[in-house]
């Protein structure tokens, strides 16, 4: 926040979140509408005992499609503070979380860092992973650098067009590119403990959206472009159209099959070493966690 108001992320609004919400629908302090042990990440996040997920309402896309729609446009459960999201994750470790993972924290970063250092302070000894749309700015990052342990960001679109119609963000690779690069530059490659959990580093995530191949080539073009083969990347299959995509052809339909085995063959065509795949069967809507306020 700055004298002229909030200038967090790209959107840049200006708007006093002290008072109203922003252009991500949030006010400056969270809500968090739900607080639990996540079974469904990629397997070195969730682990056997679960990750300890923090679901902030609010997000800066306007995706049509998005899973969490009732919460990234609306608000569920109670406001928290710094100390109250501290608890929260010492509450969740106790529990047995792998790590603690902020889901769509982008307008709440100072709120978050100030969460993160007193939980650290109070033992918290989990890594931090930060789950996000990658809609960010470097100079909001950096604010981050040294408190988040594991950046999990998406890489949606390359094209302009896309990124434009499906999120309403038509300088979302422009941003998520940089902000990206940031992340990579703090945490660096992933690093598994001696169990197989993730401890450090970035995994860039990519939802193959029906009858976009075509741009998720462009997303894996770039990357093995820009990075070392060696990046881990994770290539989801877990589309189901929610929200508003019975309005944007071909958004109303599942993926095919046939669709996410070309975007799977591209991606290790280019040498990439570690791609994650999913099952066609993680496409399914019961993995979306019901979103009740619920943070006992």
């Amino acid at each position: 926040m700055t004298s002229d108001g909030c200038m967090l992320c790209p959107r840049k609004c200006g708007t006093d979140r002290t008072n109203y919400m922003g252009a991500c629908n949030a006010p400056i302090l969270p809500y968090v509408a739900k607080a639990a042990l996540h079974m469904w990440e990629e397997p070195f996040i969730s682990g056997e005992r679960g990750s300890g997920a923090i679901f902030f309402c609010g997000c800066n896309l306007k995706c049509v499609f998005c899973q969490n729609h009732d919460i990234s446009n609306g608000i569920v459960g109670k406001q928290y503070d710094a100390d109250e999201v501290a608890k929260l994750m010492l509450t969740l470790e106790s529990r047995g979380a792998h790590n603690i993972n902020l889901v769509s924290p982008a307008p709440f970063v100072p709120v978050i860092a100030k969460a993160i250092v007193r939980a650290r302070n109070d033992g918290l000894a989990v890594p931090i992973v930060y789950n996000t749309n990658a809609y960010e700015t470097v100079e909001t990052l950096k604010r981050l650098e040294g408190l988040v342990d594991i950046y999990l960001p998406d890489l949606k679109y390359v094209d302009s067009r896309i990124s434009n119609k499906y999120s309403g963000a038509s300088d979302y690779f422009d941003y998520a590119s940089k902000a990206i690069d940031e992340m990579y530059r703090q945490c660096g490659l992933l690093a598994l403990d001696d169990a197989g959990m993730a401890r450090k580093g970035i995994v860039i995530r990519h939802l193959v959206l029906p009858g976009s191949v075509d741009e998720t080539r462009r997303v894996l073009d770039y990357i093995a472009a820009h990075f070392t083969k060696e990046i881990n990347i994770s290539l989801m299959s877990q589309y189901v159209p929610f929200y508003n995509a019975c309005k944007y052809p071909p958004l109303d339909r599942p993926l095919l099959k046939r669709e996410y085995k070309r975007a799977v063959e591209y991606g290790f065509s280019l040498g990439l070493e570690n791609l994650l795949i999913q099952e066609m069967s993680a496409a399914t809507a019961e993995y979306t966690p019901v979103f009740d306020g619920n943070c006992d």
